[in-house]
């Protein structure tokens, strides 16, 4: 890296910057942070990063790489599961229109995350341990001209050994996952006839066929004409189970089209969402910053205009506090050498975007919201595992006032400083000025 460096940088640059550069390590490091999977709202730092100054300006651009597209996917991901509702099985289908097979595999673990319940990406299922599950392709069934192409016929194994009787095996193979695509040609006159028929011959050898899937027209209507005839299949031969069967969807699937079928009504089980989820077109990315707080035990401040983009000094300590309905109502911000805040206490904070106002708040529960996590170059809290944070996720949400989790037009969530962190920010904007 060094060698590689000195051949780019200009060649006045100091052979003692280069040397410096091979000693780097992250041994003086310290982060913390929110839990992975907690929800964060705007202008609350979810890391905090302390170290030499070099050191922490080289970890800028990995760390905003590594969170921010992250936490993109799995609030894109919460978004269309919180219009799903929890009773929806939500898979994870945008492997060929993701950016890339990194993106990819990012957009499985993320969307996992965020709420959804398995994905059809295999390496993210083998890398991740992610639930998988897939369909039958428009291209295999079309593959087929014959009946006769799919006669009975033995198979010797490659490695050698006695021929395999393939029809027997293929069977014990449909005790697993199997579901139908019915509208390669056409869902009413050949799709949803043949899977019946099909669907039939397997419960009576002892099988039971596990869903069909459309991906093209008016889903939600299709649904309803399939369950219907579902319905009607099971009772006149008596086959309880069949009009349970899980139809699922998919087909350029939106947060629009979730809204649609929940107002039309449908007897959709399951939705497919690859494009719109993995690509997060409403808002293709996250505005993260990494800004420089304090340097040598000085507050410091990045003073703008607009007051949005103005960084919040000095090393904070972040609260979450509580109402007596269990649901958080305000974040606060607070200087580090502050005391905490305690359940029943009186505080007055400043809310940004009204800093001119003083507000009092009597929280329920106070929660430090920041972790250790890295610690003198060492991982210091344990990580938990994919699942853990998925849970963690979604109980951090249902946590939330249905003011605030609602997706058109949510109340704003306040965030906060002390008075002790306002004055030092108003000190040091009448400093600048």
């Amino acid at each position: 890296d060094v060698a590689y460096l000195r051949s780019v940088l200009p060649s006045t640059t100091e052979d003692a910057f280069f040397d410096y550069l091979a000693t780097l390590d992250a041994s003086e490091v310290t982060v913390t942070a929110v839990p992975e999977g907690s929800v964060v709202f705007a202008r609350v730092p979810f890391l905090q990063v302390k170290g030499p100054l070099l050191v922490v300006q080289l970890l800028e651009t990995t760390l905003l790489c590594l969170v921010s597209y992250a936490s993109l996917v799995a609030t894109n991901a919460a978004r269309f599961r919180l219009l799903a509702g929890p009773d929806m099985k939500l898979m994870e289908i945008g492997l060929r229109r993701a950016q890339g097979p990194d993106g990819a595999l990012s957009a499985s673990k993320y969307s996992y995350i965020g709420g959804f319940d398995c994905t059809s990406n295999i390496l993210a299922g083998k890398l991740y341990g992610i639930p998988v599950r897939g369909t039958i392709a428009h291209s295999f069934i079309m593959s087929f001209t014959s009946l006769e192409e799919v006669q009975p016929r033995e198979l010797p194994p490659l490695a050698g050994g006695e021929p395999v009787d393939l029809p027997s095996l293929a069977k014990r193979w449909l005790q697993r996952d199997f579901q139908g695509l019915l509208d390669t040609y056409c869902v009413r006159r050949s799709g949803l006839p043949n899977f019946c028929a099909v669907a039939l011959a397997l419960h009576q050898l002892g099988y039971r066929a596990i869903g069909v899937r459309l991906d093209s027209g008016d889903l939600a209507q299709q649904s309803k004409e399939i369950r219907q005839v579902l319905r009607a299949c099971g009772a006149h031969f008596q086959v309880p189970w069949f009009e349970t069967i899980p139809i699922a969807v998919s087909n350029d699937i939106s947060e629009q089209s979730l809204e649609e079928f929940s107002r039309e009504g449908s007897e959709i089980n399951v939705i497919g969402v690859g494009t719109n989820l993995v690509t997060c077109p409403l808002q293709p990315s996250l505005g993260c910053v990494y800004k420089l707080v304090e340097v040598n035990g000085s507050p410091c401040l990045k003073l703008t205009e607009d007051e949005e983009k103005m960084t919040i000094p000095g090393t904070k300590t972040i609260y979450r506090l509580y109402d007596a309905a269990g649901h958080p109502f305000m974040d606060l911000m607070a200087l580090e050498e502050e005391p905490s805040p305690s359940a029943g206490q009186e505080l007055m904070v400043r809310v940004l975007g009204q800093l001119g106002e003083t507000n009092k708040v009597v929280p329920t529960t106070v929660e430090p919201l920041h972790r250790m996590y890295f610690r003198d170059g060492q991982v210091c809290e344990p990580l938990p595992s994919l699942l853990e944070v998925r849970n963690h996720a979604q109980m951090s949400l249902s946590l939330l006032s249905p003011a605030h989790r609602q997706l058109h037009e949510p109340q704003p969530y306040p965030v906060a400083v002390t008075e002790k962190l306002h004055h030092l920010l108003t000190k040091l904007r009448q400093a600048s000025q």
